[in-house]
């Protein structure tokens, strides 16, 4: 599976009560996704999207949310200057499910498409 496949999945609502991925699991889904995010501590997935100016880096931060909204499945967005930073995780476990790769995927697109 790609990027582009992974993008094409829908993220699904983590009810709790499951582990989050650990392992071979989360090795095999990054990379699928490929070198541009980092995957920090089998915890979260980080990524720095870099842009010539502010509002490029703001119309990118929009299409993020708008996906965010869409699919019920929200980062945290740092967004300044030519940059916005994203971090993404299941809060409701405290770690990553594959739904987490879904919108790192469906970020990645949004960027190549701004």
């Amino acid at each position: 599976m790609s990027t582009t496949e992974l993008a094409k999945n829908a993220c699904e609502p983590c009810k709790g009560g499951v582990p989050p991925l650990k392992g071979n699991a989360l090795t095999e889904l990054h990379t699928q996704l490929g070198n541009t995010w980092e995957l920090v501590d089998e915890h979260h997935l980080h990524r720095i999207f870099k842009f010539d100016g502010y509002a490029p880096a703001v119309s990118f931060t929009n299409r993020v949310a708008a996906i965010a909204e869409e699919q019920n499945h929200h980062p945290d967005i740092l967004l300044t200057w030519g940059r916005v930073e994203v971090t993404i995780w299941t809060h409701k476990i405290d770690g990553l499910t594959e739904s987490d790769f879904f919108f790192a995927a469906k970020a990645e697109e949004a960027y190549t498409e701004a």
